[in-house]
């Protein structure tokens, strides 16, 4: 909820269309979007002329996904909600999704079974979960290192083990299914310009950085920018960063 996450998520926007691509949902699907964002996955979903809602905590993130909404020509039903307790009826969806969105939710076994009770019986819920593994993981540890999170939530990497995926839907799926995907995060920019955008627009880390004393956050600033320049691809001044997810595909009992 702290920082522009705009501009993060515009840098994935296209591996975030492939999703929804990849997904099949076209018109006569009803689909949300949980935990949206901007509308990464609402905004194509809707353009596939399915009929989407989105849901996010933070009433800012919610303002601009219907502008980008606006703008793309995309009607999309945008609302400010919980993961943890989603305003919609039972079985109201044909597919629930979410991209990098509910695995930061406080409690995860509570949004697992409202992303189920939300989606009907035989419709599906899809969910792209960043894994322990490259730069996400590299990068979330870096901040659990300085500033560990508190031992009930757990951390949002838990997500993009097939196991744990499997303990927190457990039976009231009836077919889960998982596949490893990179993501490109792409900014016109260079690595030294990125690794400030981290720190000023995404949420986690302008937290992290705000309760740190100023040598550790000093450290965690100088631990992103090497953390960005080791994975960046590009050799051109600008910034391509491969990020490996776990593509998660249940089918609700």
């Amino acid at each position: 909820m702290a920082g522009d996450f705009l501009p993060i998520a515009r840098s994935y926007a296209s591996g975030a269309e492939q999703f929804i691509k990849r997904l099949g949902v076209g018109h006569g699907d009803t689909v949300l979007d949980v935990a949206c964002g901007t509308g990464n996955l609402a905004i194509p979903a809707a353009r596939a002329r399915a009929r989407v809602y989105g849901i996010d905590i933070a009433p800012y993130v919610i303002a601009q996904a219907r502008l980008e909404a606006r703008a793309a020509g995309a009607a999309v039903q945008f609302d400010v909600g919980s993961a943890e307790s989603l305003p919609f009826m039972d079985g109201l969806f044909d597919a629930t999704v979410t991209m990098f969105g509910a695995i930061f939710s406080s409690r995860p076994k509570d949004t697992a079974a409202e992303l189920v009770r939300v989606t009907r019986s035989g419709g599906r819920v899809a969910m792209a979960n960043l894994t322990p593994d490259g730069f996400a993981g590299h990068y979330t540890r870096a901040h659990a290192a300085v500033l560990p999170p508190p031992p009930e939530t757990g951390s949002p990497l838990d997500w993009g083990e097939e196991g744990k995926v499997r303990a927190l839907f457990g039976d009231s799926v009836s077919a889960l299914t998982f596949a490893r995907r990179s993501i490109e995060l792409r900014f016109p920019m260079p690595p030294s310009a990125v690794s400030k955008l981290f720190a000023t627009c995404y949420g986690p880390t302008v937290k992290t950085l705000e309760a740190l004393r100023p040598a550790d956050a000093r450290d965690l600033r100088n631990e992103i920018s090497r953390l960005v320049h080791l994975h960046n691809r590009s050799t051109d001044g600008t910034t391509t960063v491969p990020v490996e997810f776990l593509d998660v595909q249940a089918r609700v009992a």
